[in-house]
């Protein structure tokens, strides 16, 4: 028996609204363009809208006019998503708040996570979206999953309880020391202006 292995997210389909709320939100807020449109090929019944959300990978939205916007709260059952995340820059992030209370949606505001910062809102069908930013960016030749791991490997030996910003510069500080070698016999840490 053998794995299947996955090497990235090829694409998300979510169930829209009407065609046009469906532009005005992913293309109009959230900047992703809009790549091209076809039928549902399974639903005649339903369009088919292809979104880059800036990775070039594809977010696709299934719209029907019968459907309209709905910003209810929606609570998924077990086996649903409970919400799909999108990265943006520092300086988009620190405008988000703003931007979306500027069109009267409600959101969370910043919630610190640990590796990151995350700002929730809901899309017209009450879709829970998350936009999220980095508060690290990892050394040349890595990930952020690698910096991640890491950093896990390390809370869990300090028995701490979740990821903080001192084991993300404590990840990024080994995985630097592992990757790149250095003339010093000792690469500790040391005090330059002592006495």
């Amino acid at each position: 028996m053998q794995k299947i292995q996955s090497q990235g997210l090829h694409h998300v389909t979510l169930m829209g609204a009407d065609r046009q709320t469906s532009i005005d939100f992913w293309e109009g807020l959230l900047g992703m363009p809009f790549l091209f449109d076809q039928p549902n090929l399974d639903d005649p019944n339903e369009g088919h809208l292809y979104f880059d959300p800036g990775d070039g990978r594809l977010i696709t939205i299934f719209t029907n006019e019968t459907r309209k916007a709905d910003p209810t709260k929606k609570k998924p059952n077990p086996g649903e998503v409970h919400h799909i995340a999108f990265s943006v820059s520092r300086v988009s992030f620190t405008q988000v708040t703003a931007r979306l209370e500027e069109r009267g949606i409600w959101n969370t505001g910043v919630r610190d996570r640990g590796f990151m910062d995350s700002i929730y809102f809901r899309d017209p069908l009450g879709f829970l979206i998350e936009l999220a930013t980095y508060k690290f960016e990892p050394p040349a030749g890595h990930s952020h999953a690698d910096v991640l791991h890491q950093a896990h490997l390390i809370r869990v030996a300090r028995g701490d309880y979740a990821i903080a910003e001192v084991h993300l510069a404590d990840a990024i500080e080994q995985m630097v020391a592992r990757r790149q070698g250095s003339l010093s016999a000792d690469r500790g840490p040391k005090n330059p202006y002592a006495d």
